[in-house]
């Protein structure tokens, strides 16, 4: 058996509750997880690009362009030109789409708080550091410059 084999199983389980919440919102309006991604790193970050998106999700152009589709036909999403380039396609959530984003991070968040208050502000930080040791030395440097305080450039960093 494989060292680690625990954490290993402690990874899919805590993945399957944290987005399990989440999923039953998503399955009421006929959405999935590509769709919450893009609420949420549009949400965090609005005006970002389609190019950018594409970066930080790490998928195809035709798989976004669907669930673009989507998210904007039912009001969730807009998109505009961009300001300097307007060949480039600008995102942003709309009030409806910041409603649906909320409700889709509260019961994330109130998970995370739950674990976070069970362990020290130490471990809270070991975990954390844990986290990132656990991704691609590629997406570790996207996460990196999602977080440096600007917004960065994601498509810089695309894998």
């Amino acid at each position: 058996m494989p060292d680690h084999v625990d954490l290993i199983e402690l990874v899919f389980f805590a993945y399957r509750d944290f987005t399990g919440d989440p999923d039953a919102i998503l399955d009421r309006d006929g959405f999935g997880r590509a769709h919450h991604r893009v609420l949420h790193f549009v949400g965090r970050r609005p005006g970002l690009t389609v190019a950018a998106l594409l970066a930080i999700l790490g998928i195809t152009k035709q798989s976004l362009a669907r669930v673009l589709k989507d998210l904007i036909e039912s009001g969730h999403v807009t998109q505009s030109a961009g300001k300097d380039d307007r060949r480039q396609r600008q995102l942003f959530l709309t009030a409806k789409g910041r409603d649906l984003a909320a409700r889709l991070a509260a019961p994330q968040s109130r998970r995370i708080a739950r674990a976070l208050n069970a362990i020290s502000d130490g471990d809270a930080t070991a975990v954390r550091r844990f986290l990132v040791a656990m991704l691609d030395k590629d997406n570790a440097e996207l996460f990196s410059a999602l977080h440096e305080g600007t917004r960065g450039d994601p498509e810089e960093k695309a894998p």
